[in-house]
């Protein structure tokens, strides 16, 4: 039996989820502001290779351990959400010989939330004592749920994406 197709029973949210990849990106907060203003994503420095496992259409949320990059302030919050526009990740010239290799994204509107509530909740972090250990490689591919739980914590537009 094939499903009803009609706009009376268009996909909710965990459903628009579950058809894309979902991932967790770090980075400080002061670094996910001027992606998010200029519309495209980085992690660990620029680096091309954690890049390449996204493709256009994933869903993407920033984890930010600190407000300020190299700052000791814990911030612990998820900051942003978007979906990555872009194939392929290319390089962009930011002077002094950084090129960091980029992602276009499309940031939806969302609040920020802290993980500390979220933790027992989280497949990727549910009964784990040292989660952060999770982000050290500043790349993490999540569940459809754990994407529909953190999207759901940040009041985000899922349905936007």
């Amino acid at each position: 039996m094939q499903p009803i197709q009609s706009e009376l029973f268009a996909p909710g949210p965990a459903t628009i989820l579950q058809n894309r990849q979902n991932w967790i990106a770090v980075a400080s907060a002061e670094h996910v502001n001027i992606g998010r203003a200029q519309g495209f994503m980085q992690v660990c420095h620029g680096k091309q290779t954690p890049l390449q496992r996204l493709h256009k259409g994933d869903v993407v949320i920033y984890y930010s351990p600190t407000g300020q990059f190299g700052g000791n302030d814990r911030l612990q919050s998820f900051t942003s959400i978007g979906i990555v526009k872009s194939e392929i990740p290319y390089q962009a010239d930011m002077g002094r010989g950084f090129r960091p290799y980029r992602h276009d994204v499309e940031w939806t509107d969302a609040f920020m939330a802290p993980i500390a509530p979220l933790l027992p909740r989280l497949e990727l972090t549910a009964g784990l004592s040292h989660w952060g250990a999770k982000f050290r490689f500043g790349l993490v591919k999540i569940s459809a749920q754990d994407m529909t739980e953190i999207a759901t914590a940040m009041a985000a537009a899922i349905d936007g994406l």
